[in-house]
């Protein structure tokens, strides 16, 4: 049994770092990964997160090395108690991301498992938790990569980990969809007699709304991946934030219109991959029902990834 050591992240540790969260991106998103800056940027702060990132009082990663190898790392954040954090997060800390390498080859004295080297972050992290005396332990995967968070259904080793150390998934699962940008339709006929499309800067990206006259009776938001990269990495990439079509006009290929007015937008930006998401059951925070949703997409060519589960909390002792 090689020696483990767990202590605080060290600059030097930023490229294994790295390559252990590429590594488990890469297997819920094929061909994602990130930049050494865009993670140690993470590590410091989440700026897009403009509403939540500042609830968070303290941020600690801690690596666990096994054989000069950074074999496991987890991200913890403890939140504000009082009013500088949102009620749902007020009091409350997290491991918004634990990772390890799941497997390593058999009888080879130099590559050591990595499972009693998790085991022992672990238990660091809760001591840390534990030591912030929060009312609250949550933990999930929220890697600063796009489309990857949650414990997707490709990481068993992460989810068998939390298990044991006593979170429970009490949240809902979101199915992440992926889609090539040739395949989405491009309708040769307009829906409905008079509609236009009209560009604009939206809430979640490039906003593109079909206009019937002045009214806007639905709207489709893309944005393009390449945040905190001095050289964009996934320029080939982008995500929906917002599809809605007003209840008159449903069903009556409007949506399928709108994709297909930003499929020709995001090919002059050299964009051909397009991810978008789903929860798998009830209704989101915003009231909409995905029921419908998740058959819309795979019809207009989306296919589904991976199903991920948010929210998982440790019970503390007394509660």
């Amino acid at each position: 049994m090689s020696p483990i050591e767990v202590r605080p992240f060290r600059r030097s540790d930023r490229d294994q770092l790295t390559q252990l969260v590429n590594a488990h991106a890469a297997a819920v998103v094929p061909g994602m990964s990130v930049s050494v800056s865009t993670v140690l940027s993470a590590l410091e702060r989440q700026p897009g997160e403009f509403i939540e990132d500042p609830w968070v009082s303290e941020r600690v990663t801690l690596v666990a090395g096994q054989r000069d190898r950074i074999a496991a790392a987890a991200h913890l954040l403890r939140h504000f108690s009082d009013e500088r954090a949102g009620p749902s997060a007020r009091g409350a800390c997290e491991i918004h991301w634990l990772l390890f390498w799941p497997v390593a080859p058999a009888g080879n004295p130099c590559w050591p498992d990595a499972t009693e080297a998790a085991g022992a972050l672990m238990a660091a992290c809760i001591r840390q938790l534990e030591g912030w005396r929060v009312t609250r332990q949550e933990a999930g995967g929220e890697l600063p990569v796009r489309g990857v968070y949650g414990v997707p259904e490709q990481w068993p080793h992460i989810r068998a980990l939390y298990q044991r150390a006593g979170f429970a998934h009490t949240g809902h699962t979101e199915v992440v969809y992926l889609a090539r940008v040739d395949d989405l339709p491009r309708p040769a006929e307009i829906p409905v007699e008079g509609l236009s499309v009209r560009r604009a800067a939206g809430m979640n990206g490039t906003r593109l709304s079909a206009m019937l006259g002045e009214d806007v009776i639905g709207y489709i938001e893309v944005e393009t991946f390449g945040e905190g990269e001095r050289l964009p990495r996934h320029g080939g990439w982008a995500d929906i934030g917002n599809l809605r079509v007003t209840e008159p006009y449903r069903r009556r290929g409007v949506a399928s219109w709108l994709l297909g007015q930003a499929a020709d937008w995001l090919r002059l930006a050299d964009v051909d991959r397009l991810l978008d998401y789903a929860w798998l059951e009830g209704t989101d925070p915003g009231g909409q029902d995905y029921a419908d949703y998740r058959a819309f997409l795979p019809a207009v060519g989306f296919r589904e990834l991976t199903r991920t589960k948010r929210g998982w909390i440790r019970t503390l002792k007394g509660t």
